[in-house]
């Protein structure tokens, strides 16, 4: 099993917030999004998780970051890869999955993840 496509792949992904911290960063006009913005904007992330899961998807190469040591404090900005930004159509599916098999959600239904506000 340890040489599954699906495995690793879940390996990478599959880590409790991973998928809302993707989402937070595709949604928005923005593209690049500080630290403590996913932090208000994810509810109940510690932010040692959020620093942990943004340091394993950019190892992974689905997140870049940019540092600037200029300022004080320290800023980091972060924004999806080419990688990252195919896998938004996963997530996609998995709420298309989501609507049809398990929830009832009408306004979800009919927007889309970039402009949700939720």
């Amino acid at each position: 099993m340890k040489d599954c496509t699906i495995y690793k792949t879940v390996d990478l992904v599959g880590k409790r917030w991973a998928l809302c911290v993707l989402l937070e960063l595709y949604k928005g006009e923005k593209k690049e999004k500080r630290f403590n913005e996913l932090k208000r904007h994810i509810t109940g992330i510690t932010p040692k998780t959020l620093s942990t899961r943004l340091k394993e998807l950019e190892y992974a190469g689905l997140v870049e970051r940019k540092i600037d040591s200029s300022v004080v404090p320290v800023r980091s900005e972060y924004w999806l890869t080419e990688s990252g930004e195919d896998f938004i159509n996963i997530i996609q599916e998995i709420k298309k999955w989501g609507l049809k098999w398990k929830f009832e959600n009408r306004v979800c239904e009919l927007s889309l993840c970039k402009q949700c506000q939720m």
